[in-house]
């Protein structure tokens, strides 16, 4: 089972990239899940500085962005599903 992070507009991006690149060393991919313009702006600079923390132990990180449902207080709504894993 891949481990999902969610990420909010309010989330700070160095502490997700740490999350990210704890999971991605552990189980090699983790999917980041973003709603909203301000939620994926915080996700893909936190993947960026991901990436950076985990080049200098050889692992070379990449992202396939998707599309997910989620639902959020009883209402379904589109969320960015940003796939992470080792190339």
């Amino acid at each position: 089972m891949v481990e999902v992070l969610k990420v909010s507009s309010r989330s700070v991006p160095n502490s997700v990239a740490g999350a990210i690149s704890g999971v991605i060393r552990e189980q090699g991919s983790v999917e980041v899940q973003a709603v909203g313009a301000g939620a994926a702006n915080q996700a893909i600079k936190a993947i960026a500085i991901a990436r950076g923390y985990l080049a200098p132990v050889g692992i070379d990180m990449i992202c396939v962005p998707a599309f997910a449902n989620v639902v959020i207080d009883g209402e379904e709504r589109t969320a960015i599903k940003l796939i992470c894993e080792q190339r």
